[in-house]
This record gives structure tokens, sequence and C-alpha cells, in this order.
């Protein structure tokens, strides 16, 4: 559940802009500020339900947003790809394998 909710919170830093103001605050009431479905359902005056089925939709429109943009994917990449460079400059061995990192790190874009 904790990787889950991760992921959602990374998919949102990403493609919060391209989500509708309701579904922002929903999103952030209920995944960054911890609020229950019953909270904000009280705090907007609807349902439960409603608040239930527009976050689960929300969530797949963010899916289907990296499906297709794959932004978090490349973060992931770029970042395991300098946490390497990070280690084969600690061990200053071979400049050849540190250029290749480089040169991987480029090609993301």
């Amino acid at each position: 559940m904790l990787e889950k909710t991760t992921r959602v919170n990374l998919l949102f830093d990403f493609y919060h802009a391209l989500l509708t103001p309701k579904q922002r605050n929903y999103m952030a009431l209920y995944f960054l500020d911890d609020l229950s479905l019953g909270e904000i359902a009280e705090q907007y005056n609807v349902s439960r339900q409603a608040i239930y089925d527009n976050i689960k939709r929300t969530e797949l429109m963010l899916e289907e947003y990296e499906e297709k943009l794959e932004l978090l994917d490349k973060y992931q990449r770029r970042e395991q790809l300098m946490k390497k460079l990070r280690q084969q400059v600690a061990e200053e061995k071979d400049q050849k394998k540190l250029l290749d990192t480089i040169e991987s790190i480029e090609d993301l874009d």
C-alpha cells in the first residue's frame, strides 16, 4: 500500500498541472494531507463515493499520462544512472565507464 501511495504521489508531482482544479484538490487532500474520504466529502459537501470515484479516475489518468509521457520512468532511470556515476567517480577507476554512464544520462532525453 505504501509503495502504491508513493507512486501516486510521484505521478501527481509530475502531472498535477494536467489535472482539473477539483482533481488536484481531491488528490492533494487524500494523498498529501492524508484526509479520509469522509473528511474530503464533508468539506466539499458531496458523497464519499463521489470522492472515491474521482480519486480512482484521477489515478488511472495519471497512469495513462505516465504510459504516454514516461516522465517518472525517465526520472527514476536518470537517478539510478546518477547514483552509479557518483559511485564510479568515488572509485575513480575506469574513465571509459564514466563516459558511458554520462552518455546514457544524456540519451534519456
